[in-house]
């Protein structure tokens, strides 16, 4: 079977990421799957152009019900639709939003959330038939870079090396764009860094929105205590965050974070907002610690510091956590079962 896989692909996102993943699985089943980047097309009708050129695809899927799904309504093939987190907490508030994405769920054979919380969401503020929308948490795999260098990347971001082992790196691992909000702990942090130097806050991830990130870099560098680190590719960015104190998440809206679940894959402890995509996965003093302000942040940060069993209670519960229910095997299942229904059209 030959199938059109549409996703937003900014290079270096977790968005990218899962698209590949979710191809990797339909491939494995002996499928042919092409990905697309969603922004690359202006309307539903060049989608529909693509899928009917020879040979013709004989299905499609789609990586966020408003921004990818829209561009699928126009086509003649069975699709499926895939949650990505904005489209159900952010998009579903806007009624021109929310009633495109209600044909395109209405239309579609499936759909998948990450969580049941994300499918409690769609079933509330969209008119589906909840049989058709499955939950599939993220499956997960970390790759650390074997020539990556902590003290490069210090010095790469703007800190000063000499006490790189002294030092307690908080890492926001995030592109840059307001839904992540990563201006969000800036002041806080500042004034703590400059009570205790060695406390130092890293924002790694790719500039997704270009005027946004301007301003997000203008800040940083009038900011003491807060450096900003370029896009790395994933094994670079397993590497920095498996070296750093804490993988630190500020989100606004998740669908499911995958760093904060590749954090705990490799044995860093979460320091995450508490938003219920992020609830969903760290749970507070078990799996993670869960913050709803900049001042909650610092306090839990202070305890992450002091408390040595606390942290290695949420490495050892957290690496368990994923191992039992973000396996790849059950993601790749899920998928070959849902991509056969599209088959029986």
């Amino acid at each position: 079977m030959k199938l059109l896989l549409l996703a937003c692909l900014s290079p270096k996102t977790g968005n990218n990421t899962t698209a590949e993943r979710i191809r990797s699985h339909i491939e494995s089943a002996g499928h042919t799957c092409e990905l697309r980047d969603a922004a690359a097309f202006q309307s539903s009708a060049e989608v529909a152009d693509l899928i009917s050129r020879h040979p013709p695809f004989e299905g499609a899927l789609a990586i966020h019900l408003f921004r990818a799904g829209s561009l699928l309504l126009d086509i003649q093939v069975p699709f499926g639709v895939i949650f990505g987190g904005t489209d159900i907490n952010e998009d579903v508030k806007v009624e021109q939003k929310r009633v495109v994405m209600e044909r395109v769920l209405l239309k579609a054979r499936f759909a998948v959330a990450f969580t049941d919380k994300l499918k409690e969401e769609a079933k509330l503020f969209l008119l589906s038939q909840s049989c058709k929308i499955y939950v599939q948490p993220q499956g997960i795999q970390t790759e650390v870079s074997e020539k990556f260098c902590w003290t490069e990347f210090l010095r790469s971001s703007g800190l000063s090396v000499e006490l790189t082992q002294e030092l307690h790196v908080f890492l926001l691992v995030c592109g840059l764009r307001r839904v992540k909000d990563p201006l969000y702990l800036v002041d806080v942090f500042s004034e703590w860094h400059r009570e205790n130097p060695l406390n130092v806050l890293v924002v790694i991830g790719p500039r997704i929105d270009p005027v946004f990130s301007v301003e997000v870099e203008a800040v940083v560098k009038k900011t003491a205590g807060v450096f900003l680190a370029g896009a790395r590719s994933q094994r670079e960015l397993h590497a920095a965050m498996k070296r750093c104190f804490t993988v630190v998440n500020s989100s606004v809206s998740e669908g499911m974070s995958a760093a904060i679940l590749e954090a705990m894959d490799l044995g860093v402890p979460v320091l995450a907002r508490d938003i219920p995509g992020n609830a969903a996965v760290v749970h507070h003093e078990s799996t993670g610690l869960l913050y709803s302000s900049p001042q909650e942040f610092l306090h839990q940060s202070q305890r992450l510091l002091s408390d040595r069993e606390l942290r290695e209670r949420l490495v050892r519960n957290g690496k368990v956590y994923v191992e039992e229910h973000h396996g790849l095997g059950q993601e790749r299942e899920t998928y070959q079962r849902l991509v056969d229904t599209l088959l029986s059209a």
